[in-house]
Formats: C-alpha cells, sequence, structure tokens
C-alpha cells in the first residue's frame, strides 16, 4: 500500500540488511515515523507496546526479533530464550505463537553458524507468504460484496461496518477484513465504510479511518455504540471484521466491541463475516469462550485519551474521574453461531468445524502442530 504516493510494508528491512523497520503505529494518524529494531528485546517491546499490533503483523516481528537474537547469539540457549521472551508479548493473537514454532522447526535442526541466515530468510519468506494469503483474502471477499451488492439498486452504495484495525497496518500489506474493500473501491464499487472508532485505543479511528482515507475509500466515523442504531435503520449492508484467534469450531476472537456487533448483526438480519488468514486458525481450541485467553491491558488505556491539541501537539489527557477504578480486557470472543462466513485464502465457509474441514482437509482432526 501506499502513504503519500510512496510505497510501504509494514514491515521491512533497513538498509544495512540486518536490523528491522516498523511503522510506529502509536503515532498514526498524526506523526508518521517509523522504528528501527535491533535487537530481540527491541522487538519485544514493539509488539508488548503496540508499536506493531494486529495477529499477523505481530507474527512478523516476532520471527524478525528471532532473526534479530539469532545474529547476536545463534547458540540453543539463545535460541530459546529468544523464543520465550517474544512469546511472553501478547497472549491472544495466535499467529504469534505459531510464527514462533515455525521458526523454532526451521532453526532447530541447524548448527550454530547457519542459524542467523536461516532465521531471516525464513522471517522474509513468513512476510511474503501473508502478503500472498492477504491478497487471496481480498479476491474471495471481493465475491461476497458483489454478491451482496447484487441484491441492492443498480450503482447503489454497499455501506459496510468494521470493528478495530484489519487492514495493511495490521498485515504485512494489504488486510484482511480491508482487503476486500480496497479491491471493491479499485474495481469501481460504490463503497461507504462506517468505521468504529474502537475504543479504548481507537485503532478504527486512528488506522482504519487512516488507511481508507489515504486509499481514497469513502468513509465515516462512528462511536462504538452506534453500530446497533445504523442496523435499526437499514444503513449496514455487512459486518466485516478481523481475528487475532479463530478456534477449528469457527469462534473469532476480536478486540473487544466485536460481540456486540455481532450480536446486534445477528438480531437485524446483517450479514457478519470475519476475514482470516490460516496462520489464525488454532487448531488445538474448540471453544473459544472457555479455551482463548483474553487480554488484560492496562487501565491507562481507558482513563486517558491521546490526541492532537488545537495547538498542533500529540497529548495525552484524563478523562474518568479520578479515584476510580477501570478494567481493560482487550479482546472477546463471538461464538460460530453468530457468523455468517469465514473469508479465509483458500475462500469462504460457514463458521463451523465442518467449514473449516472443508477448506482446510489437511489440518482437520489433527493435534496441533
Amino acid at each position: 500500500m501506499k502513504i503519500n504516493g510512496q510505497p510501504y510494508r509494514t514491515i521491512w528491512l533497513a538498509p544495512d540488511g540486518w536490523r528491522v523497520c516498523v511503522i510506529d503505529q502509536t503515532r498514526l494518524p498524526f506523526r508518521f515515523e517509523t522504528v528501527t529494531l535491533s535487537s530481540q528485546e527491541a522487538a519485544a517491546e514493539a509488539i508488548r507496546a503496540m508499536v506493531v499490533r494486529g495477529a499477523p503483523l505481530i507474527g512478523a516481528t516476532a520471527a524478525y526479533g528471532v532473526a534479530l537474537a539469532m545474529r547476536a547469539d545463534a547458540s540453543d540457549a539463545a535460541l530459546e530464550a529468544a523464543l520465550a521472551l517474544l512469546g511472553a508479548t501478547r497472549p491472544t493473537a495466535v499467529n504469534l505463537h505459531w510464527a514462533l514454532a515455525r521458526m523454532r522447526a526451521r532453526l532447530s535442526p541447524l548448527s550454530g553458524p547457519e542459524r542467523a541466515e536461516a532465521a531471516y530468510a525464513e522471517a522474509a519468506a513468513l512476510c511474503d507468504e501473508d502478503v500472498a494469503l492477504c491478497r487471496a483474502i481480498g479476491e474471495h471477499g471481493l465475491g461476497v460484496l458483489r454478491s451482496i451488492a447484487a441484491e441492492k439498486a443498480e450503482g447503489a452504495t454497499l455501506n459496510i461496518l468494521t470493528h478495530c484495525n484489519a487492514g495493511w497496518l495490521a498485515t504485512v500489506d494489504w488486510g484482511t477484513a480491508l482487503a476486500p474493500i480496497y479491491l471493491a473501491h479499485d474495481a469501481g464499487m460504490p463503497v461507504h465504510v462506517w468505521v468504529d472508532e474502537t475504543r479504548p485505543r481507537n485503532q478504527g479511528a486512528a488506522l482504519t479511518a487512516y488507511e481508507l482515507g489515504g486509499h481514497g475509500v469513502p468513509h465515516t466515523v462512528i462511536a462504538d455504540n452506534a453500530g446497533g442504531h445504523l442496523m435499526q435503520h437499514g444503513q449496514v449492508d455487512m459486518v466485516i471484521v478481523g481475528t487475532d484467534r479463530t478456534t477449528a469450531s469457527g469462534d473469532v476472537a476480536n478486540k473487544i466491541g466485536t460481540y456486540l456487533k455481532a450480536l446486534a448483526a445477528h438480531d437485524n438480519g446483517v450479514p457478519f463475516y470475519v476475514a482470516l488468514p490460516s496462520p489464525t486458525i488454532d487448531w488445538s481450541l474448540s471453544d473459544g469462550l472457555r479455551e482463548i485467553p483474553i487480554e488484560e491491558r492496562a487501565a491507562r488505556e481507558v482513563t486517558h485519551l491521546t490526541g492532537l491539541g488545537e495547538d498542533g501537539e500529540v497529548r495525552s489527557i484524563r478523562v474518568v474521574a479520578p479515584g476510580s477504578n477501570a478494567a481493560n480486557p482487550a479482546f472477546d470472543v463471538t461464538p460460530a453461531r453468530l457468523v455468517t462466513g469465514l473469508i479465509t485464502e483458500r475462500g469462504v465457509c460457514e463458521a463451523s468445524a465442518e467449514g473449516l474441514a472443508r477448506l482446510f482437509p489437511e489440518r482437520a482432526g489433527r493435534p496441533p502442530a
């Protein structure tokens, strides 16, 4: 994708060929800045502090974090220490653990001197594969958008609601939930996106709106609680979101508030789709509500807001009454029964064990890798 006319991925190697560059998403949308990572500790902190976020990008950053570790020390002990450090950064996004398991499988059989080069090559391959997966999700999702648009009057705008950010900033490129929207817009389909602000970190208002605006896609930012009202009044034709972990039975964990959108969509007969690459499927879990770990983040994300002041300076302000406690669960789980369909790189299926088995027969019923 492009920023100010220049093509970017969300993660790339520095000109020196070993350090890793990422876009600092905590500065968006008011500042475009990049961060250069030179150690596994820096990669871990970038994930933990949400300099990078989104399940696929977290996995890619973790993979490069292992490469940085191997460049410094390629011993068995150093490899295990890096895997442990990076694996402890975020509990909910399964791509993190998938990427680390992939790096372990690739590097463990190698001798120390071979590991650094192999680690960089594997991390690069993982990134390239993510781009291809997301592009394929976009193509399959475009078919869904076209089928829903066909039920409207010819030339009518397709109104899509999304929650949080599942665009190219959450992946290496293209995105998951936004990829079909980009392709539809580029194909000349009239689309408009309702963008949930997505409290408490406002990834929708800050990141999704930033992306859509940069690509020229018509959109409107709304308060999180406005979605149900819009659905009741026929102003939403479909909902499409991403996911940080999907069970083998089709339950999906996504940013807090997604479950409420699914309930509203179900009550109003609005199709609710989830877009995901296959590494986001946790084949070892079947009951998302009981088995998916939900990250509890700092209370300050709820008690304070960060924004651009009228003087042009970015600052944080407190919005909660002094002395009040704040809870901050970062994700919730939407049961498969509320999901119209899952959009993957292999096609669209129902949110069920049977649906996923049809698209991924080689994984269904197998023990976790």
